[in-house]
């Protein structure tokens, strides 16, 4: 049976498609967004996460780890991520939960049993969602799962940036309710700058999908002093009219949840912003969009 690699599986979500959802996080992604909130999805391998608030200094970790990752230097605990294997050894001894591991393997199987857990509280239009990161990273896992869920009668949604490879799309489209699509710029140039890849096959992949009819939900997330300019928001309403399957637009306004994420995970760099984006200041923007197009918008 196909394995992957998940980083967590959230129930109980409700932003992430319709109903009631079990969230399934895979781990691993081709882009990297300067602001994104989820940066432990980065890497499709287990890895260390580490809160110096929660350290108390007592030494647990370095007694317990077989690679010589940890240290003390004046006082202080230094963790050596070059030297980490993440077997996870210095998490089970720590006493406060200052570190842990983040990624867990699972089967197919297993990660579908995950969701369907959660199968009675689906009844009222719920189901379960594969997010990350980003799953079409891990193709056969994802179909895999997806096939699983919807044999059992269960809803499948797939939160996607676009970025993969088209064939990978059109092999898990059968078993998906809905493709929560996420347009983050609509410029070439600027979306290379900000996520490290240009959008050519994203915008490939979503008319792809809208051709094999596949329901799609535009998601944006709005990032001062990124996207939030006029011309992506009209770019967006355009795209929208272009297609014949989407059902609706979401503005996401920013938070900075992702900050502390990559300080635990020792991670350069990020959108410095730490303040979020109030919902309110979309309100120009919703009103623009929806004078550009008939498909529903809305603040998620």
């Amino acid at each position: 049976m196909e394995k992957g690699i998940l980083f967590n599986v959230q129930r109980f979500s409700v932003h992430d498609g319709p109903g009631i959802r079990t969230t399934l996080f895979f781990k691993g992604c081709p882009l990297r967004c300067q602001w994104c909130h989820n940066p432990e999805g980065y890497r499709q391998q287990r890895e260390l996460s580490f809160q110096s608030a929660k350290c108390i200094g007592c030494g647990a970790c370095l007694a317990a780890c077989p690679s010589g990752a940890h240290a003390s230097r004046d006082g202080a605990h230094v963790l050596l991520r070059e030297k980490c294997t993440a077997c996870g050894a210095c998490a089970s001894a720590c006493p406060t939960g200052a570190l842990s591991i983040l990624g867990e393997i699972y089967t197919a199987g297993q990660a579908a049993e995950a969701a369907l857990r959660d199968a009675p509280f689906y009844a009222d239009g719920g189901g379960a969602t594969l997010s990350g990161g980003e799953p079409m990273a891990q193709p056969e896992f994802a179909l895999a799962i997806a096939r699983i869920l919807r044999e059992k009668g269960v809803s499948v949604c797939v939160e996607t940036s676009g970025h993969c490879p088209p064939a990978a799309l059109q092999a898990i489209v059968p078993y998906v309710q809905c493709f929560l699509f996420d347009i983050k710029e609509t410029d070439p140039a600027r979306h290379k700058a900000f996520t490290g890849v240009d959008n050519a096959r994203i915008l490939e992949n979503f008319r792809l999908l809208d051709r094999l009819g596949a329901q799609t939900v535009l998601r944006c997330p709005i990032i001062p002093g990124v996207n939030d300019r006029p011309e992506h928001f009209l770019a967006i309403a355009a795209l929208a009219n272009e297609a014949r399957h989407v059902s609706g637009i979401e503005l996401e306004p920013y938070h900075p949840l992702g900050l502390s994420k990559r300080e635990q995970l020792g991670q350069p760099g990020g959108y410095a912003l730490r303040t979020s984006l109030a919902p309110e200041a979309l309100e120009p923007f919703l009103a623009q969009m929806r004078a550009h197009t008939d498909v529903p918008v809305r603040i998620s």
